[in-house]
């Protein structure tokens, strides 16, 4: 039964991902001394806003449903990237019976190649920019695993661009390969526990890029 895992994982090549990237407005240069206090508003703005992003969502009673969703929602990067942990299940095999409970789920989202994107549109579109059917809380936390998606971008090029054989490189790529994993599968267990129990996760990395995308 745990050497199924490893037979889905290997039976499927790398979803390429395709995700809408936001344009950067260039400014005018600025004096350093109007360039000096607009960093400083700005900073100052930056935390009053994760201050008031913090007591909103703690003084906010969380309802069950919203929790269930959030910690749901914590699945999609970890089902789009668990190839990553190739590595780890071949050499620790217990890791494969943990993961046991997830096989049809990854098989599931694994079956067509557009699956992660599909998910990816819905996520976005139907959740993050929907207020009137979602709450913050629920957006954020959808808002952060899209985020976290979007950097599986970078190890998969990497991976593809180098491909390496043998030797050092494929050190190296075992060791980012499961360094991904390992970050989300930390991500899926922080995310989804921290969620059921009606707190709020701050994934390192992306919970700033997240409240920056939630109106």
């Amino acid at each position: 039964m745990a050497s199924s895992l490893l037979l889905t994982l290997s039976a499927h090549p790398h979803h390429h991902r395709v995700h809408p990237y936001h344009h950067h407005h260039l400014h005018p240069p600025l004096s350093p001394n109007l360039y000096s206090l607009r960093t400083s508003a700005a900073a100052a703005g930056s935390k009053k806003r994760r201050r008031v992003t913090s007591i909103s969502c703690g003084a906010e009673k969380i309802s069950a449903g919203d929790r269930v969703i959030s910690a749901a929602c914590y699945l999609y990067p970890f089902l789009d990237g668990v190839q990553y942990g190739k590595y780890v299940l071949t050499q620790f095999p217990p890791f494969q019976l943990v993961l046991q409970p997830l096989l049809p789920a990854i098989r599931l989202f694994r079956a067509s190649p557009f699956t992660g994107f599909l998910l990816f549109l819905t996520l976005y579109f139907a959740v993050v920019r929907n207020p009137s059917a979602f709450s913050r809380y629920v957006r954020f936390n959808t808002m952060q695993v899209i985020v976290l998606d979007v950097l599986l971008i970078f190890p998969d090029l990497l991976e593809r661009t180098f491909n390496p054989r043998g030797g050092v490189g494929l050190d190296l790529l075992m060791s980012l390969d499961s360094t991904v994993f390992f970050f989300l599968l930390v991500s899926l267990i922080y995310g989804s526990t921290s969620c059921l129990l009606g707190q709020l996760p701050r994934l390192p990395i992306v919970a700033d890029a997240a409240d920056r995308q939630i109106l």
